[in-house]
């Protein structure tokens, strides 16, 4: 059973489905949506700010998400990836987005719907992401426009999540 701990007399509150693998973490003032899956090893700790998931959103295996005391909380939308290894510090996170595999996206920063933020790509405290776009590097910059056929990745990757949590019930 994952570990799902009260902080400061603030529990975690969750969607309905919402798949948390046995050695998840979820922590303190975080709200997720509904079929939000959390995966092995994977940290979201509220303890110094709010966290808020949309629905559809899964943060993958090894993925961190946490935020900064009094200073900035972390929003995440509707049907976003959070791949494996990423960590996601006091941002904000539109809708319809992938984060790369060990990509950072750091405090401040703000990514806007339809993005991809390429594997191992840092995203600085700050940046602004534009719509339908692909930031890759360190620093990340803008590399490419997302097509179609990456927006329906970004699209299926956040509905299979959902479908790979059933195989764990």
């Amino acid at each position: 059973m994952a570990l799902i701990k009260e902080i400061k007399g603030v529990a975690p509150k969750f969607g309905e489905k919402c798949f948390l693998a046995e050695n998840a973490t979820v922590v303190g003032d975080v709200t997720m949506g509904d079929n939000c899956t959390v995966w092995f090893n994977a940290v979201v700790r509220g303890d110094v700010h709010s966290i808020t998931i949309g629905n559809d959103t899964n943060i993958q295996d090894g993925a961190i998400i946490h935020c900064t005391y009094q200073k900035a909380k972390t929003v995440i939308g509707n049907k976003v990836s959070i791949a494996h290894n990423a960590i996601v510090h006091g941002c904000t996170i539109h809708d319809n987005v992938l984060v790369g595999m060990g990509a950072i996206i750091m405090d401040d920063a703000v990514i806007h719907s339809g993005a991809v933020i390429a594997a191992g790509a840092i995203i600085l405290p700050g940046t602004v992401v534009e719509a339908n776009s692909i930031y890759a590097g360190v620093p990340a910059k803008k590399v490419k426009d997302t097509g179609p056929e990456m927006l329906e990745v970004i699209q299926r990757t956040a509905r299979n999540y959902p479908m790979y949590a059933e195989w764990y019930d």
